[in-house]
């Protein structure tokens, strides 16, 4: 298992991730993301990139969720 701190766009469609926190420049979407259930800890997996990369689909706690690039860029995730 690697443990290094990734962001959503060193994934591929299928890897599967886990939130591990978020980067202080975020301050402004950190309550977007948590109330959209991306709190440390949450496993989720890759679903799919738009053609240019943005957004990105994740799926995690029963439903899938689109983030914009700059919104995804906030998370600090780690490979499961």
């Amino acid at each position: 298992m690697d443990m290094r701190i990734l962001s959503l766009k060193d994934l591929a469609i299928g890897d599967k991730g886990r939130v591990t926190g978020f980067s202080k420049q975020g301050r402004a979407y950190r309550k977007r993301l948590l109330a959209m259930g991306l709190t440390p800890g949450t496993e989720f997996s890759i679903v799919r990139f738009a053609p240019l990369g943005d957004p990105v689909e994740i799926a995690l706690r029963g439903f899938s969720l689109t983030l914009r690039k700059n919104e995804a860029d906030i998370l600090s995730i780690e490979k499961v």
